[in-house]
């Protein structure tokens, strides 16, 4: 019974910390999407990250703000399918206060983490119905 308890404690908890994560983002998305600053982006490097999963390459990519200053960012989602060449110039948006939340503007990129942590929110949640079920 407590083992019960505790499960659905722990996988409701990090159930909700995943749903408010995805949830702020896909709101930093709609706001680079409607007052975000777009500018051409340069991949300058693909740089190895090492993870649980094993290595994978991630594109580091440079652009200039509206204040002259080079940025340079490499997007959050990594893997299969994501992967930009040196050299590739891309669309770049970013919040004219705050030019360090600048993503791809690419579909894949810009909600790919939104539905990633949306997902993983899901699951967990899922969790604690299966949990309460067999209890």
């Amino acid at each position: 019974m407590a083992k019960t308890v505790v499960g659905i404690l722990l996988c409701g908890l990090v159930g909700l910390l995943l749903l408010w994560v995805g949830l702020h983002d896909a709101v930093r998305v709609r706001r680079l999407r409607q007052h975000g600053v777009r500018t051409a982006g340069t991949v300058v490097d693909n740089v190895r990250v090492d993870s649980n999963n094993g290595p994978s390459w991630a594109p580091v990519i440079a652009f200039v703000d509206h204040h002259g200053y080079r940025v340079e960012f490499t997007p959050r989602m990594r893997g299969s399918g994501m992967g930009l060449a040196t050299g590739r110039e891309v669309t770049v948006v970013y919040l004219r206060e705050d030019p360090q939340t600048a993503r791809v503007l690419m579909r894949r990129h810009m909600t790919g983490p939104v539905y990633f942590m949306l997902a993983g929110a899901l699951a967990f949640l899922c969790g604690v119905v299966a949990i309460a079920a067999s209890a």
